[in-house]
């Protein structure tokens, strides 16, 4: 909301606010009880079609919480329409409409059946706002079938119970997620907004590659670039040098691009990436941030798809880091997005196939060649091996194939030598792998759908640090003997799969990834469907 429409809005409300106190109207000077009982029918009815807030008003005997003339009330209105005016600051909808309905209503009371209908109209505003600020404007699941996170759900009844026992500024204040994250994206935003507004980080890098020792326009340009963006100091210099080049790095290093100081094709394309689109990835971030549990877990796992990582946190600070390989950017293969409770680790696993890998990849070579696939194991309903020359598998189709299969324990596995496990109906879980390699490609989206570690040892003796001395030399003895062995976690560790294209690191300026299953790109779409808009920026 611009400046000027804040100042519009205000007086606005002030307008209202001012009507409601000298109406008469308010229901501390209506002593006869056919009013009351007028003002309680009223509120009654306007709010009928809203259960949470009928219950609400049930509940508490239909008395006003808003419209009264008592301090409170007066408070919590004022409370009211400071939270709604101040809505898109956090990335939601403009509430403009909303609040000039309002004050449209408050100025027009002259019954007490009036009275009513505002005081419903009200709580609902509060009720839509509190759960838009809380959890979100959106529900994740209607926007891709991979975002299947789950958001909190906020009970009216307790939303507004809670605005009558406490102090309504405080009250609306802690509504906006308390999480650091989420206040450096808010600082982010606003800081995007105003350079978006002053003309964005100038003119685009012509395409091509620069690298040192150039010299040139494009040059001059990519520096200018970088210098309006923050990565280097101002400089007159034409020549691609060790200034530019340590910029190019610090750039590529906060995007997760290849670092080698090189301005190519991938470089080129992020950094000519507008103000304004990374304002979208702010906002964006802000909308992910409300779908998170407020409650992470004092120690808990950070999985960030677009950043191809894998965290532990601890109290806030990152303590353990690696390189991650989610799933193929196809079908049913992107990993999905959602929390759980890692509880355990197997170390010396056996991969048990998935059925829909089996019916979809091994068992049309199973039925051109029974010895297909032949580091698998094909097992009947009771875990035994079957002896592959004794079955006709082209009798078989995807619906009635009546075996599963697996893969015994080795360096060859497909899970690697360690899993680790917080069991979900997506059969999604953390491993080792032995295709190494893939760990030093840029944009690492190759499994299944689960997400592969690069240091896999590391990450498991971090865990167990919390309950084993010597965590090192115990999961080695275990990992020595050959034996696929369980290893419980006695502290049970939330873990977030979560989809960020746009963060703020505990320490220095944001840092952006690319939209790696286009899904953020939906996020935002939705966003706009619902109301949700950029200011008058270009650039």
């Amino acid at each position: 909301m611009s400046q000027v429409a804040v100042s519009s809005t205000s007086k606005l409300i002030k307008a209202g606010l001012f009507a409601l106190s000298m109406g008469g109207f308010a229901l501390g000077a209506m002593p006869a009880t056919a009013q009351v009982t007028a003002y309680k029918q009223a509120i009654a009815e306007a709010a009928s079609d809203n259960s949470a807030v009928s219950s609400f008003y049930r509940k508490n005997g239909y008395n006003a919480i808003w419209t009264g003339s008592d301090d409170q009330s007066k408070l919590r209105r004022k409370a009211l329409f400071r939270a709604l005016e101040e809505a898109s600051v956090h990335g939601l909808p403009d509430q403009s409409d909303v609040i000039s309905g309002l004050m449209a209503q408050l100025k027009s009371v002259k019954t007490t059946r009036d009275l009513g209908e505002v005081e419903a109209a009200m709580s609902k505003a509060f009720v839509e706002y509190a759960r838009d600020m809380k959890t979100g404007i959106l529900i994740p699941s209607r926007i891709d079938d991979g975002i299947v996170r789950k958001k909190t759900k906020l009970d009216a009844d307790v939303l507004l119970a809670g605005l009558e026992d406490t102090q309504p500024g405080a009250y609306l204040r802690a509504l906006v997620p308390n999480s650091t994250q989420y206040r450096a994206l808010m600082r982010e935003k606003l800081r995007l907004e105003q350079i978006a507004t002053y003309g964005g980080w100038g003119v685009s890098v012509p395409n091509g590659k620069y690298e040192p020792g150039d010299s040139g326009a494009g040059v001059v340009a990519l520096r200018n670039r970088l210098v309006s963006m923050g990565y280097m100091e101002r400089s007159a210099s034409a020549t691609y040098d060790a200034a530019l080049a340590n910029a190019v790095l610090n750039f590529q290093a906060a995007h997760g691009l290849e670092q080698d100081g090189v301005a190519g094709e991938g470089t080129i394309k992020e950094i000519n990436v507008t103000a304004r689109e990374r304002l979208k990835s702010v906002i964006v971030a802000m909308e992910r941030e409300r779908w998170l549990t407020p409650e992470r877990g004092e120690r808990h796992v950070l999985v960030n798809q677009t950043d191809f990582s894998a965290k532990i946190v601890d109290h806030g600070d990152i303590t353990f880091q690696t390189r991650s390989v989610i799933g193929k950017n196809t079908g049913d293969r992107r990993s999905p997005e959602f929390s759980d409770v890692m509880e355990h680790m197997v170390i010396n696993p056996s991969w048990y196939v998935p059925r829909s890998i089996i019916t979809k990849e091994y068992l049309p070579k199973l039925r051109a060649n029974p010895h297909a696939v032949s580091h698998l194991q094909v097992t009947d309903n009771r875990g035994r091996v079957v002896n592959r020359g004794s079955v006709d598998f082209s009798q078989y189709t995807a619906r009635t194939f009546p075996y599963a299969m697996k893969q015994p324990p080795s360096t060859r596995n497909a899970l690697g030598l360690v899993k680790f496990m917080f069991p979900n109906k997506y059969n999604i879980y953390l491993h080792d792998t032995p295709e190494k390699h893939l760990f030093s490609r840029e944009v690492r989206a190759y499994s299944h759908g689960c997400i592969r570690l690069h240091q896999p040892f590391e990450f498991a003796y971090a865990l167990l640090a919390k309950q084993t001395e010597d965590p090192e030399a115990f999961f080695q003895r275990i990992l020595k003997s050959g034996k696929e062995t369980r290893v419980n976690l006695e502290q049970h560790v939330p873990v977030h799969i979560i989809y960020r294209t746009a963060f703020v690191p505990n320490k220095g300026q944001a840092e952006f990834r690319r939209d790696v299953y286009g899904r953020d790109a939906k996020v935002w779409a939705a966003l706009e469907r619902a109301g949700v808009a950029l200011p008058g920026v270009q650039g």
